[in-house]
């Protein structure tokens, strides 16, 4: 059976990994392994020490690829990710994101760059939750649904989820905060994740499912 060592920014991706993409691709005949950023309580860290958990994994196991699913919400020039000026004099956010991906994959050694499919989150993987707001209404008890409005609004401002915003107030997870009392990251992102389904999350958005064709085509 293939492997896939798919590296988590933080709890939240790794529960959004267990619930929706694990069956899937054992489906494909694909194992998946959902490890956290080893030098992370749950965040991004700074380039070199991602590298060298990916370096490990590819050294390690040398018949899985590694492949990350990371924010670039959170993402720093103080991180130090490799071709993080060039990637910043592109405006359009998806070609930014390929930029830096291929400036990941030449940092790794090239007989390993085969096995490796760097990836990143535009913005940010609580946007993939913007699917359907009928999920919303129908999972989340009406008293705790307290910011309709917002909600409204960011469905009918995007139709692609993946294009919410990279702004402190404005991101996806604030807007959640603000439109779920109570709200926990982990909790009600594999509620609704799982509620949607995957098949309907690839289907608006294309970034998110251009990486997953990639991985289950390995």
């Amino acid at each position: 059976m293939k492997r896939i060592i798919m590296i988590c920014e933080g709890p939240t991706e790794q529960a959004f990994a267990k619930t929706n993409l694990q069956g899937f691709f054992i489906n494909n005949k694909i194992h998946l392994q959902t490890p956290l950023i080893k030098a992370s309580k749950g965040g991004i860290v700074k380039w070199q020490k991602l590298k060298d958990q990916i370096d490990t994994h590819l050294k390690a196991e040398p018949r899985a690829f590694v492949t990350t699913f990371i924010d670039y919400y959170g993402m720093y020039e103080k991180h130090q990710f490799p071709g993080w000026d060039i990637a910043h004099t592109i405006t359009d956010k998806n070609s930014r994101m390929d930029s830096l991906e291929q400036a990941m994959l030449q940092s790794i050694a090239p007989e390993y760059q085969y096995r490796f499919i760097p990836y990143l989150q535009l913005h940010e993987f609580e946007g993939l939750l913007f699917n359907d707001i009928n999920i919303f209404i129908n999972q989340i008890p009406s008293e705790d649904l307290v910011g309709m409005v917002e909600l409204e609004k960011t469905f009918a401002d995007y139709e692609n989820p993946e294009m919410i915003n990279n702004n402190k107030t404005t991101s996806p997870s604030h807007r959640l905060k603000r439109i779920i009392n109570g709200y926990n990251k982990v909790v009600y992102g594999d509620i609704i994740s799982e509620s949607i389904g995957l098949e309907r999350i690839r289907s608006k958005s294309p970034r998110f499912n251009d990486w997953i064709t990639r991985l289950e085509n390995i």
